[in-house]
């Protein structure tokens, strides 16, 4: 008998994250089968804020498959009441675990407060109080919109070095959103850089049973 091949549904705001996930699924879990749901116009929606409507209709979506990860930030605090896993969760753990203080950097204004209360909340669990820098690099989110990858990567890796350099106490530097994930690498630092997406899956397949 064939083992059971552990799905899990994953909800984008992005296309991009559709072959990202898709790489690190084949690398770390090549039995798992993903199923994409990619929705830009809620992350549009969301930007004023998430109203009844919008919030129905994310709800309603999340609790129709048994086994959810929501890629997108902005919208990941209702995502996680509707019971999907959350992809910056796993993620503001580890930052917690490191004291403090961490570099919150994020691209998108909608991403802030969402962030900013979930790392709170991974700092209370450790029973330590919240130390939290932030760095808005919102000026730079029209080379991810306008599909410059590598360019957005780039210039976010220079700015948090410059922070460092700036914040030389800091314990880890969290890169708030999934499509932050490629200046990962590229930064240098001698404190933890921290991206979501690996983090994310390995936890929504532990979460799955594998």
């Amino acid at each position: 008998m064939r083992p059971q091949m552990t799905e899990l549904t994953l909800f984008h705001t992005a296309e991009v994250h559709r072959a990202t996930f898709d790489a690190l699924a084949a690398r770390i879990a090549p039995g798992a089968r993903l199923t994409h749901v990619v929705r830009p116009d809620w992350l549009a929606r969301a930007q004023g804020g998430i109203g009844a409507d919008l919030a129905d209709e994310i709800t309603t979506a999340l609790a129709q498959v048994p086994v959810a990860l929501c890629t997108c930030t902005t919208i990941g605090g209702l995502a996680e009441q509707a019971g999907a896993l959350r992809i910056d969760a796993p993620m503001m753990r580890v930052a917690a675990q490191s004291g403090g203080p961490v570099l919150l950097v994020c691209c998108l204004e909608s991403t802030k407060a969402p962030s900013t209360a979930l790392l709170e909340a991974a700092f209370a669990a450790e029973g330590h109080a919240a130390r939290i820098a932030h760095l808005d690099l919102s000026g730079l989110w029209p080379l991810f919109t306008e599909g410059d990858g590598d360019a957005f990567a780039e210039a976010i890796a220079r700015r948090v070095e410059s922070a460092l350099v700036a914040q030389p106490d800091l314990s880890a530097v969290v890169l708030a959103q999934a499509s932050m994930a490629g200046a990962q690498a590229r930064v240098r630092a001698n404190v933890p850089v921290l991206a979501s997406p690996e983090l994310a899956l390995r936890a929504a397949l532990e979460r799955a049973g594998t």
